[in-house]
């Protein structure tokens, strides 16, 4: 007898007005197959762009964003998601910062491994949200401290941004209007794709100034396995990089909770499985040479505009990229792209982190006026900016600005909120947001021209 996964919804064709397709449905195989490319093509745009930036080979990420997305698919299975949860894992901007500082101690391996960490932590934090519940999840992260973690990460960024851009200021700023013009004057799921829009445009300039060889694209194979690296461990690194899973706990957070509103199902149970998910990939694409992932908000915009959130659609996704990893020639064209592309695309992205931070305050109406929202936030920022940075044990262990911000900002929240609620200082409130609704924080829609 024929083992069904997905029920075909409806005539498999169609999707009424005010139908949905649930993750456990389907639309017949070549629609399906439609949705999962158009998925794929909303992640690539920010989901390439990441390995350019750190240096990081283009295939090696995208095939461990296909295999990560199905390894997520597999391990949100229960819980009440007989399939798992709809979501598409891609390259997450948190890691940029603080690899780059790693790949200064040891290269791309001494990178790898605070990757692979921060994975493993990930998935323990997700072993612990599923056996006894996301209060203490709830505890550490209130708005006001997730907001000026998100925020601080962009700041970090900002010089990279600005030297990439003045290396090649024509190329950078090309770019940039282009991601501008096409955010405004697009509409649909194709305005959605401004940065890659804008990417492509540059691309197309810098070309014409003569700065893109193709020797390598040439050289290139059509099909072969990608450029898999091995991490190397060492103390510096993990400690530069590890911080980032508060923000990937953020993220997942969000994303989760946006798709359980979509879909008319509270996901909370579903959270702990989420951080596993996600943690799991993000270890394997440290092991192999990946970046680390997230969960996607581009593509949950695709399903809000597609109103299918069904996972074969995702299944279909994964394969896609695990292909498209196989193909070095792809690769190797990735790699072209000139500096300027970089620092035009970077100063948006990047400043997008940085206000994503700011949308979370705003959106959780958190108050400002309390000194101990206030103060944690306003050190965090300056650190992050700065690039705060202590080394210990004769510089073999060292944090970052980011790392150094992070802990600051909830340390002294918590240590702040303590005192007012004992009386023994005489702040705002200990309250973390005035009185009135506020959603989960959205916290990876950080680029204009993604689909969410």
């Amino acid at each position: 007898m024929a083992v069904t996964l997905w029920q075909v919804h409806g005539d498999g064709r169609k999707v009424g007005p005010t139908e949905v397709v649930a993750p456990d449905e389907r639309l017949a195989w070549p629609h399906t197959i439609g949705l999962g490319a158009q998925h794929v093509l909303a992640m690539f745009g920010a989901t390439f762009i990441v390995p350019v930036l750190i240096g990081f080979p283009p295939n090696t990420t995208i095939f461990f964003s296909g295999v990560g997305t199905l390894i997520f698919l597999l391990v949100t299975i229960g819980r009440g998601q007989r399939l798992g949860l709809p979501s598409y894992l891609g390259s997450s901007f948190a890691f940029i910062a603080p690899v780059l500082e790693a790949e200064k101690v040891g290269g791309i391996p001494s990178a790898l491994a605070g990757i692979f960490l921060t994975g493993a932590v990930f998935f323990i934090v997700g072993l612990l949200v599923n056996q006894w519940g996301s209060a203490f999840i709830e505890f550490l992260f209130p708005a006001a401290v997730t907001g000026a973690v998100v925020a601080l990460i962009g700041l970090n960024l900002a010089p990279s941004a600005v030297a990439n851009f003045q290396k090649q200021p024509w190329t950078a700023t090309a770019t940039l209007c282009a991601i501008l013009i096409a955010s405004v004057l697009l509409r649909g799921f194709i305005g959605r794709l401004s940065i890659l829009i804008g990417v492509i445009f540059g691309y197309l300039i810098g070309l014409a100034q003569g700065q893109i060889s193709f020797t390598s694209v040439k050289a290139a194979s059509w099909i072969g396995l990608p450029h898999f690296t091995h991490p190397h461990f060492s103390w510096r690194p993990v400690f530069l990089i590890t911080p980032v899973v508060l923000v990937l706990i953020a993220e997942n957070t969000g994303h989760i909770k946006a798709v359980g509103t979509m879909i008319g199902q509270n996901l909370d149970r579903s959270l702990g499985r989420g951080y596993m998910g996600d943690g799991l990939a993000t270890t394997l694409a440290g092991l192999g040479g990946g970046s680390g992932t997230t969960t996607y908000a581009e593509n949950i915009g695709v399903m809000a505009a597609s109103r299918v959130y069904s996972t074969a659609a995702y299944w279909v996704a994964g394969i896609i990229a695990i292909l498209l990893g196989c193909i070095p020639k792809f690769g190797a064209l990735i790699a072209t792209l000139p500096v300027g592309v970089l620092g035009g695309a970077g100063l948006v992205l990047y400043g997008l982190i940085a206000v994503l931070g700011g949308r979370i305050w705003v959106e959780n109406r958190v108050n400002f006026t309390d000194p101990v929202n206030l103060f944690p936030a306003a050190i965090g920022l300056i650190m992050g900016a700065g690039n705060l940075t202590l080394t210990f044990d004769h510089g073999n262990i060292a944090f970052s600005g980011i790392a150094i911000g992070t802990f600051s900002v909830i340390i002294a929240y918590q240590v702040m909120k303590y005192l007012a609620r004992h009386g023994l200082y005489r702040g705002g409130g200990p309250g973390d947001q005035v009185p009135g609704p506020a959603g989960p924080p959205e916290t990876k829609s950080i680029r204009p021209g993604a689909t969410a």
